[in-house]
């Protein structure tokens, strides 16, 4: 019944573990290992190494909602709104033009 989801490859869901930087302060973040390949695709649609996109995901989240309760589920729901078909592609171009331009507009001061 359900061999394509029980027969995959039990790298795809096997922990890692990653070491940020968010807000300044040193932590690490457990994801199954499937999706960390996702937020390295959200990272590059953003033009963002993985350090900073993670950063910066984490800071839009805490400035939008006070706080940041469990940012790994956070990464996980991006992931799955990132694979929803209903997902807006072109809003996400947008803002990550967007926040380019306002990084080099900063820069340039």
């Amino acid at each position: 019944m359900c061999q394509i989801f029980a027969g995959q490859s039990p790298s795809n869901y096997s922990f890692e573990t990653r070491s940020v930087r968010l807000m300044g302060h040193p932590t690490s973040v457990r994801l199954e290992a499937k999706f960390w390949v996702i937020l390295e695709q959200l990272a590059v649609e953003q033009d963002m190494p993985m350090a900073k996109f993670l950063s910066a995901l984490y800071e839009e989240a805490a400035e939008i909602h006070g706080e940041v309760s469990n940012f790994a589920s956070l990464l996980r729901c991006c992931c799955i709104n990132f694979l929803d078909p209903s997902f807006d592609h072109v809003q996400l171009a947008r803002e990550a033009r967007d926040t380019r331009a306002k990084l080099e507009d900063v820069a340039a001061e």
